[in-house]
Formats: structure tokens, sequence, C-alpha cells
């Protein structure tokens, strides 16, 4: 993603401390950012504290922000997602250790996920278990490797596997009781 000179002007800004600036970036990445958290968190209170520290991070940070190696927006995304891990690392009472080679992958009918709208959506995810939501988010919509997703999290490749498993058989057993409803 190739960086504006608006964007370049924000963050020249942000680094000066610029009130002005900070808050036009936090008005142009809000949105976007507090759908990332929304996936991450399992209320609004958690998602406000995701969102408020990984914006002071996005500050605290911006001098270090290099648009030769990523877009403003990706570098951004890149400091939510690490900061919506460290809040459920930290959140997380009982840590699972299970780890498994192989997992079967349940079932999903697609009619039934067609049927809902995206907040319908969302609400299911957010009932997932906090680090089974996170290894899903992570692996089906931020696109990363077991592999990956077990060095962010600190746990195995087949607990990552296991989790991704388990956020699919939970959501199919949700969505066969809408379906009954």
């Amino acid at each position: 993603m190739k960086n504006l000179p608006a964007d370049i002007d924000l963050v020249t800004g942000c680094i000066h401390n610029d009130r002005r600036a900070q808050e036009r970036l936090y008005k142009q990445f809000y949105g976007a950012m507090a759908a990332i958290c929304i996936r991450y968190t399992q209320n609004e209170e958690d998602t406000t504290e995701v969102l408020n520290n990984g914006f002071l991070k996005v500050f605290k940070n911006i001098q270090h922000f290099d648009p030769e190696k990523a877009g403003l927006y990706t570098w951004i995304r890149k400091i939510m997602v690490n900061t919506a891990i460290d809040f459920i690392r930290q959140n997380s009472k009982h840590a699972v250790k299970l780890s498994l080679d192989q997992t079967t992958e349940p079932y999903i009918d697609s009619e039934a996920i067609q049927k809902l709208d995206a907040q319908e959506l969302l609400a299911l995810i957010r009932k997932l278990p906090p680090a089974t939501q996170t290894v899903f988010n992570l692996y089906i919509i931020e696109g990363f490797t077991h592999k990956e997703i077990g060095l962010k999290m600190g746990i195995s490749e087949g607990t990552s596997k296991w989790h991704l498993s388990e956020a699919r058989r939970l959501l199919q057993k949700s969505l066969q009781t809408l379906s009954v409803a």
C-alpha cells in the first residue's frame, strides 16, 4: 500500500506532538481499527480498552513508522492486532495447554452463514472463548499460519490447530441452534 503525502504529513505532525495531527490520525483510522478490535474482544469495554491502548502505542512509536516498509494503515493495523493479542494473553485466566497434531474440521453449513448478517456473525464469534476467538480471527480473517499464530500467542502449532477446530465446532453448534430456533 502506497503512503499518501497526507499520511506522511500526518505522521510528521504526530512525531512533533501536534495535537491536531494526532486527532486527525485518530479520526481517520478509528472506524477501521475499532472493527479489528471488536473481532478480538468479548464486549464493548474490552474493545475500547484495546483500541485506546493500541492508539497509545501508535502515538508512542510513531517515530518508528517507516513508509518504505508498509503503509500507515498496515502499520497501525499490526499494532492493533498485537495489542489485542497482548490483552487476551494478560486476561486469560486459564490458558488451554492442549496440543493436538491432527484435528478434524467440523462442517459448517454455508447456507446458514449466508442467512446471518454481519452483526449476528460477529456476536457468535464474540461468544467464543478468548484464546479460541483469537486463533480463529488470526487464521481466518488475518491470514496467519498456525506456526505464526503459535509464535505470536506463545502456544504450539498443534494448540493453534485445536483452537481453530474448536472455534469451528462451537460456531457450527451455534448455527445449528439458530437454525432450529
